[in-house]
């Protein structure tokens, strides 16, 4: 299934996609619920699907009607840097040993269509598209990558913006370069995780007005879906609703020797396979 939520920022309506593409609104089998935490945890997943098989679900019209983020309010944004070993090598990083493991405010969360804003005093405000993953079951201290697949509940599009000099020149940790307002994209879709058989086969690209940045493919990853996923829950609990992001390929703007970081007035568009495309507009904050 894709889940998504399309309507104004705050006021967003959960929907799902039929097999002929048409747009179905989930608001009568959700009872005014979100696409949230609590939603993986009642089994929202199967309540939608059982509807969309017996054809219970009213068609909506989504012309002139925002996306908004396919999850509300996620719990927590967890990320994995430098998890490609192209984007390692670009950024003069050595390969990690484990992941490296840092955080994104859950405010940054905003539509894939919606306007990024380079932060006040920033000249470095780059770009990372990212496979995301939805957790849907609380993991805690998984033992195996059977079970870490078991707890996703699907799959979506991360634009993992980042500020490196508010990251990697201002002292401290990095998660202050990673969580200034906007700075996470997510979406259009919640991709369910038995439509994506194989996470670690999926294309992912980006271009910034029209020039390709980057192309990649999730086989590169030095850690896999699977093992970040059982990796983490050994440090924190994970939760229905929470994101985790999962590295970049090489291409970003800090690995180019002209180092094209981004300005208003650009475009970044990026898009992974089976997971739809993302469209934003650089503004001003």
């Amino acid at each position: 299934m894709k889940l998504l939520r399309v309507g104004a920022k705050g006021a967003e309506r959960p929907a799902v996609l039929d097999g002929e593409g048409r747009l179905r609104d989930l608001s009568g089998v959700l009872s005014g619920a979100d696409i949230d935490g609590r939603f993986f945890d009642d089994g929202g997943l199967d309540r939608v699907r059982t509807a969309l098989d017996a054809g219970d679900l009213p068609v909506l019209d989504a012309e002139g009607l925002r996306t908004g983020a396919p999850v509300a309010r996620p719990g927590k944004v967890v990320c994995v840097g430098l998890n490609y070993r192209d984007h390692a090598a670009e950024s003069g990083a050595d390969l990690p040993a484990e992941p490296v493991v840092f955080m994104k405010a859950s405010n940054t969360v905003v539509g894939p269509f919606d306007e990024v804003l380079i932060p006040r005093k920033s000249q470095k405000t780059d770009w990372e598209v990212e496979l995301a993953v939805v957790i849907g079951k609380t993991a805690r201290y998984l033992e195996s990558h059977e079970a870490a697949l078991d707890v996703i509940a699907g799959y979506t599009i991360a634009n993992d913006v980042s500020e490196r000099e508010f990251q990697l020149e201002r002292g401290g940790q990095w998660d202050k370069g990673k969580s200034c307002e906007t700075f996470n994209p997510l979406g259009p879709w919640l991709v369910t995780a038995d439509e994506v058989p194989d996470p670690q086969a999926l294309g992912l690209r980006l271009w910034v007005n029209g020039e390709l940045r980057q192309n990649g493919d999730t086989k590169e990853m030095i850690f896999g879906v699977a093992e970040i996923v059982r990796y983490l829950s050994w440090f924190m609990v994970l939760e229905p609703g929470d994101v985790v992001n999962t590295g970049t390929p090489a291409g970003v703007a800090l690995g180019m020797p002209d180092h094209p970081y981004l300005r208003e007035g650009d475009v970044v568009e990026l898009e992974i396979d089976g997971l739809g495309r993302q469209r934003q507009t650089v503004g001003q904050a």
